[in-house]
């Protein structure tokens, strides 16, 4: 009867063709010839597309999903790094707490709330067609004794994740610090970045750079790489990549180039070689690129910012904790990110700018936050059959039809919701990218955190305010009634959520096992790529899009457990698909473009810090809009023991995260002492921080080795 009525209030078709949609992706093996195998890939040393047609992908096989439970960590430690490991634990952290708190829920909350008759309204003989709100703890009595229940879940449940919070923190610690001990000599540990660098008309960035940190640190400075202005000759590579590969598209398909030429010949009114044609352009291009690459070495090029070398990384985490100058605003240190993780198009090169654009990002996160108001509160109107039909009266006939009824108030507004959502991610990462971060990282940690709060405020808080800003405003304005209005608010829109969990996770998470973006991008770009020259990069996991999606399930599961335990099933469901399908994922699909060494649990922790402590406001009010004030007055010490319990995470844990400890240096400095290769490693350290820009170009004028790279290795 419980399912019957969800799946009615949900919508059966919906959720039947979700249910299908993932059943079918688990019984089918990676799609399309879009697709990749990471570990094979890397040990070739490139990526390219298998054959064009492959029967064996069209026959459904549950093979991978074998593969997939025997991973390893350690497995997935050489595959993906401690950031892939710290992902998946994120997933089988919420896996635990949703297993433990759906006991409570499912098998002794639920009953409870069924057993209540607040709501006298609902007909339980005519059950099917009547709303979750019965499974919710609205239905629970007002001063109730059966709230007790309900009370001694919030204590332990939020026990529960506060020891298993404490425990991931301390295993994710150790493995860091374990990661740091085991790994080879890393140019990123020697080095660190150096910007708002002061300049003077007698003498160079690079003089100034050498003089500086040879005079503080004689003993430990090695040497230096001014960073110089190279964002034209960046647009300049990408598009001679472009012609380079249509012209080796165009020699590999005689067919195409007979096409082409045609069309040139009635275009220009003559015969054109359109293979000449790009060639010209292609050694203008690059004739170019060279010019900007001499006007780049000069002086006046410089950019006030430069990575400066060590010949310990005990030097260099001296160097960047201390502060340089008199003047805090000058000679301003950040750890350097590795090679492959530098964000080379964009340096801010003072203090000011740096601050001046991070200012500018705020502003315009929160007018993008606000506006996107605005389809919160077309969804939420969907959801409303009374709105709906008094907004557009012609439509009353229609929505009288169970059918339509069930598409428009249930699938529909998670379906636009989500739609909307999709434009989220990248418009972040974008404004993290212009913020000043000088790595690939930095970028998605920054991006990580603006679409999660983005998530929260407009899905969870504009959806339960019913998309009106003035009521959330209100709410904050008056402190002492956010328990109140979230009590009232938040159970309201339990069926909502479910649905949201259903239609955004359910079918989120299978495709990404189908990659049906990915798919399509790659047939619209096929008639563009060479068929004997089809390399490409292998894709990376986009943490700024996946790790706030499956936050923000966990916001709902912690938040609603004990108001309306049914939605703990679904999450469930989602979180052990996403447990199969992400590592299958990180075997056959993903491969690192950098690896942080953990550096995203301290977001994943304070995310779950901030769900508990939203559960226990809401807890608090619910106890009190029941009228169990004793039951009210106890919850209020749970927030603010949680908030104690993160500091003292904080103090404890953080600080590995932020920098290796002066014991784990010096260790490891030692550990190399007797290493023949570091005079070797020294010697390559100033190589490695080298603007891809500035790399010599070679073009081959001979038709026939058209495969030779533009771009050669020093």
């Amino acid at each position: 009867m419980i399912v019957s009525a969800l799946l009615t209030s949900v919508g059966i078709n919906t959720a039947l063709c979700v249910l299908f949609f993932t059943l079918y992706s688990i019984l089918r093996k990676q799609p399309s010839n879009y697709e990749v195998y990471a570990p094979r890939l890397l040990a070739e040393g490139t990526s390219k597309r298998r054959s064009r047609f492959n029967l064996e992908r069209l026959i459904p096989s549950a093979g991978w999903v074998a593969k997939a439970w025997r991973l390893s960590e350690e497995e997935l430690l050489s595959l993906s790094g401690l950031d892939g490991v710290v992902f998946m634990r994120m997933i089988t952290f919420s896996l635990k707490i949703f297993t433990f708190a759906g006991m409570i829920g499912i098998l002794v909350i639920l009953p409870v709330n069924c057993w209540g008759n607040q709501l006298k309204d609902i007909d339980i003989v005519d059950f099917v067609n009547n709303s979750l709100d019965v499974f919710t703890i609205s239905n629970v009595n007002s001063g109730s004794q059966w709230l007790w229940v309900h009370f001694s879940a919030v204590y332990i449940v939020s026990g529960f994740i506060c020891m298993l919070l404490f425990l991931e923190y301390k295993y994710i610690s150790s493995r860091r610090i374990s990661y740091f001990y085991s790994s080879e000599p890393q140019p990123h540990h020697f080095t660190i970045l150096v910007h708002s660098i002061p300049s003077t008309s007698s003498s160079s960035i690079s003089y100034s750079v050498e003089k500086f940190f040879s005079e503080l640190y004689p003993s430990t400075y090695l040497s230096h790489v001014v960073v110089r202005r190279t964002n034209k000759i960046h647009s300049l590579l990408i598009e001679a990549k472009k012609l380079y590969r249509r012209v080796t598209q165009l020699r590999s398909a005689p067919a195409q180039q007979k096409r082409t030429n045609l069309g040139f010949s009635r275009l220009f009114g003559g015969k054109t070689n359109v293979i000449e044609e790009y060639q010209k352009k292609l050694e203008d291009i690059e004739e170019s690129v060279r010019l900007k690459q001499s006007e780049a070495s000069l002086e006046g090029e410089e950019a006030r910012a430069a990575f400066v070398f060590f010949r310990s990384r005990l030097g260099a985490a001296t160097a960047f904790h201390l502060k340089q100058s008199v003047n805090p605003t000058h000679w301003i240190t950040e750890l350097a990110p590795e090679p492959r993780d530098v964000y080379w198009p964009f340096f801010s090169e003072s203090f000011m700018r740096r601050w001046i654009s991070k200012l500018v990002v705020i502003v315009v996160c929160a007018l993008f936050t606000i506006s996107f108001l605005l389809p919160v509160v077309f969804v939420q109107g969907l959801t409303n059959l009374n709105q709906l039909e008094i907004l557009f009266p012609f439509l009353t006939s229609i929505l009288t039809i169970k059918i339509f009824n069930e598409i428009v108030t249930g699938y529909l507004p998670s379906l636009i919701l989500q739609l909307f959502l999709k434009v989220v991610p990248p418009a972040m990462e974008f404004l993290s990218s212009i913020q000043g971060y000088i790595s690939h990282s930095d970028i998605e940690m920054s991006a990580s955190r603006k679409v999660l709060w983005f998530t929260i405020w407009n899905v969870f808080f504009a959806t339960v305010f019913s998309g009106s800003i003035l009521s959330m405003l209100n709410a904050l304005l008056d402190p002492k009634n956010i328990p109140g209005k979230l009590a009232v608010a938040v159970p309201a829109q339990a069926s909502f959520f479910i649905t949201y969990v259903v239609t955004q996770g359910w079918t989120s998470v299978s495709s990404e096992l189908f990659r049906v973006i990915p798919f399509i991008f790659s047939w619209i770009t096929r008639p563009f790529t060479s068929p004997d020259d089809d390399e490409f990069e292998v894709p990376s996991i986009p943490y700024h899009k996946d790790i706030p999606r499956v936050l923000f399930f966990g916001l709902l599961g912690i938040t609603y457990f004990f108001l309306a335990p049914l939605i703990l099933p679904f999450l469930l469901a989602y979180f052990c698909l996403a447990y199969i399908i992400y590592r299958n994922q990180f075997i056959n699909v993903y491969a690192p473009k950098y690896d942080t060494a953990g550096k995203f649990w301290p977001i994943i922790h304070n995310s779950m810090i901030f769900s508990l402590v939203l559960m226990q406001v809401i807890a608090v009010g619910i106890f009190a809009l029941k009228r169990l004030s004793i039951a009210s007055t106890l919850t209020m010490p749970l927030p603010v023991l949680t908030l104690l319990f993160n500091e003292y995470c904080r103090k404890r844990f953080l600080p590995i995260f932020v920098a290796y400890s002066a014991e784990s240096l010096i260790k490891k400095d030692r550990q190399d002492q007797n290493d023949a290769t570091m005079t070797q490693f020294y010697e390559n350290l100033v190589n490695a921080y080298k603007d891809p820009a500035l790399l010599p170009l070679q073009y081959s004028s001979n038709n026939d080795n058209l495969r030779t790279p533009l771009i050669s290795q020093p």
